[in-house]
């Protein structure tokens, strides 16, 4: 039996994302996420103007005339969400840290999936994986995998994100749509690069150059691949607060900044702009898409904005 507590944030979060799906999301989920095959639906009569190709000539000859197969595309869709659980998104400069924002964007998607008819599943993820939840469908089946990116305790506090699209190839063999919901801090340095790291809690690793690539398009050649990158305020601007002492939440680095100089505050946003910059056009590179969401925004906008982008994309091609 779940504590009340518990079972009251839950329902707190399913009545959120269940309002998001049906204001800001409507049908798009559905629209804009293609099935995995054609599925042959009947063989009716010909028309004029029906491929010639779809001919069934055994009907045909059967029946001394024309018949075609009529085909649709397969809805349903399996949504596998790749949930960061390290130590770093439990920071939040405002009312919500970076994981209880990651667990209402992962409810949103779920709850569009299950309206849908579709299979949820979910990897936890920190420099392992900590949780794997296979794809099943139902509501019953999509408050388990809330619960668990809400409260699940992880083992270990560091990232790497190249295990976990590891593990979703290697237990997702069929084309999925798989959403990484992550502040990409602290992905695993390329081989060769022993470049220390100097990252206090709030800042921004370039984390797809040091990321694999490769394992980015790979992973993206064989499912749908989304990154939902989420941020806080702090983690991209220095609050003037004067001398500060921060403490990475992953690897226990304790680091003094003197947040009071404006010449380094300016310094930090000025790289912290670029290095988001440098997180899309590496995920562009990779053919993934993104959003970029923070903390102290509501997500709806840029949410929308993004399945805009995809059903527009999708009408012309």
């Amino acid at each position: 039996m779940l504590p009340r507590e518990v079972l009251r944030q839950i329902r707190r979060l399913q009545l959120k994302a269940r309002r998001a799906v049906e204001d800001l999301l409507g049908g798009e989920y559905h629209s804009v996420f293609k099935g995995t095959g054609i599925a042959f639906e009947e063989v009716r009569e010909y028309q004029p103007g029906d491929e010639v190709r779809s001919i069934d000539w055994n009907v045909t000859a059967r029946m001394n005339h024309p018949f075609v197969k009529k085909f649709v595309e397969e809805r349903e869709l399996t949504l596998v969400l790749v949930v960061d659980v390290s130590g770093s998104g439990l920071f939040g400069s405002r009312h919500q840290s970076k994981r209880e924002l990651a667990a209402e964007i992962a409810s949103v998607l779920a709850f569009s999936a299950i309206r849908n008819n579709d299979k949820v599943g979910l990897i936890l993820f920190s420099d392992d994986i900590e949780k794997f939840i296979p794809p099943r469908k139902g509501r019953r089946h999509v408050l388990r995998v809330i619960r668990e990116v809400l409260f699940f305790e992880p083992r270990r506090r560091g990232t790497d994100l190249n295990n976990a699209l590891e593990f979703l190839m290697r237990v997702t063999p069929h084309r999925a749509i798989a959403v990484v919901i992550s502040d990409f801090i602290g992905a695993p340095a390329i081989a060769g690069n022993s470049r220390r790291k100097l990252r206090p809690q709030m800042m921004l690793l370039e984390s797809l150059a040091q990321a694999s690539f490769a394992m980015l398009r790979q992973a993206n050649r064989r499912h749908d691949l989304v990154a939902v990158q989420i941020a806080d305020r702090y983690e991209l601007e220095l609050p003037a607060l004067g001398r500060l002492v921060f403490k990475d939440a992953e690897t226990g680095e304790v680091v003094e900044i003197n947040t009071g100089d404006e010449r380094k505050r300016a310094a930090f946003a000025e790289r912290q702009a670029r290095a988001q910059a440098e997180l899309l056009r590496l995920l562009r590179s990779a053919g993934v898409d993104a959003i970029q969401l923070r903390t102290d925004q509501p997500y709806g906008v840029e949410l929308a904005r993004f399945f805009e982008t995809r059903e527009r994309r999708r009408l012309r091609g």
